[in-house]
């Protein structure tokens, strides 16, 4: 049985989990009632948790026979 994963679904969600924590750290270093704060950061951890992530786990790579 081979291992459905591959080296870009890796890639794909390493590139979410930098992509969660540079949200996160957006939210907390800025002021509450900021833009980054309110907007920003939330929209990277939905792009981050909702698709990337998603990405990453449903991508399959087409290999020529």
């Amino acid at each position: 049985m081979e291992w459905p994963f591959n080296k870009i679904n890796y890639m794909l969600f390493g590139i979410g989990i930098v992509s969660i924590i540079i949200g996160y750290l957006i939210i907390a270093y800025n002021p509450v009632d900021s833009l980054e704060s309110t907007k920003i950061g939330p929209v990277i951890l939905f792009i981050g948790y909702c698709v990337i992530i998603p990405t990453a786990i449903i991508y399959k790579s087409k290999e020529i026979i």
